[in-house]
């Protein structure tokens, strides 16, 4: 059975593990699409370029999308007594800056942060969770919540976005490249070690952005587990996290502003009991991690 500390520290050499074969996997079918299809350095710089000024957009105004996307407001100190109270309290017993709060009129019990850094964090949960919630549940969740800010969660997840951008604009000018301009030229198609290539970047066409898609989902389900264990390092009660979940997860309110595009960032996946978003959720199992956060008891 592993202490709390323990469990911070395997999370975070899983996550290392995790992110580095993601970037290796990454360069590895950018550089073999590239010199399969004869497309040269340039396109690779050209596709990162791109990427990252899209995710640069993100990066800096993702926060302001992400709240329009869900209709948060800000909440006010009086109204909202408990929810500011909590996180203020958990943010200074952190070191960290107070964060903005909002929250979402909704009855479904969620919570996110964003925020590019932990000088411009924005905590947001539903009115649901802060109904339906005591104070220990609620400061179990808001902890989880600033645990992925002062870990970085968001650069993190911005960086890999810029990884798989970078792929994704490649495979479309390989593809256009293979079907419409004829692929390499003869003089390499008809070199054995050439053709040989051109099957392996059609294959990579093919099947890298699941692989991708799929090594994504596991670094965010991993950077779940280690925001459940640096929540608890924080607040030491995973028995509060443990009842926060287990109320979140059988709630059956929908939060009708949720979107795949933003369900990564709430504590929980707010399409669950759908099946083909819980194969591809960004989160893991809540099975899983109250038996993770039932080992640090």
């Amino acid at each position: 059975m592993l202490n709390v500390y323990e469990q911070v520290a395997r999370n975070k050499l899983r996550s290392t593990v995790i992110i580095g074969l993601f970037v290796v996997f990454i360069v590895a079918v950018a550089y073999i699409i590239s010199q399969a299809f004869g497309l040269g350095d340039s396109f690779l710089i050209f596709a990162f370029i791109i990427s990252l000024f899209m995710s640069g957009i993100s990066y800096f105004y993702g926060d302001q999308i992400v709240l329009g996307l869900n209709h948060a407001r800000s909440a006010d100190r009086k109204e909202f007594f408990d929810f500011y109270t909590v996180t203020e309290n958990l943010a200074m017993a952190d070191q960290l800056p107070m964060p903005k709060i909002y929250v979402i009129d909704s009855a479904a019990p969620n919570a996110f942060a964003t925020g590019r850094d932990p000088q411009h964090a924005i905590v947001c949960a539903t009115t649901g969770l802060l109904a339906k919630l005591n104070r220990t549940e609620l400061e179990a969740v808001i902890a989880h919540e600033l645990s992925h800010v002062k870990n970085y969660d968001i650069r993190l997840m911005m960086i890999v976005s810029i990884l798989i951008g970078t792929l994704s604009i490649l495979i479309n000018i390989a593809s256009r490249s293979f079907f419409f301009g004829g692929g390499r030229r003869d003089n390499d198609r008809n070199n054995e070690g050439g053709a040989i290539l051109a099957i392996i970047g059609i294959i990579l066409i093919i099947f890298a952005p699941l692989i991708a898609q799929l090594i994504q989902l596991a670094i965010s389900r991993r950077r779940e587990y280690l925001a459940d264990a640096s929540g608890v390092k924080l607040t030491r009660q995973p028995q509060g996290l443990i009842d926060a979940l287990i109320k979140i997860s059988d709630d059956p309110s929908k939060l009708e502003t949720a979107s795949t595009a933003t369900a990564s960032l709430y504590i929980e996946n707010p399409f669950k009991g759908q099946k083909l978003a819980s194969l591809f959720s960004t989160h893991p199992p809540i099975e899983d991690r109250i038996k993770a956060l039932q080992q640090m008891l």
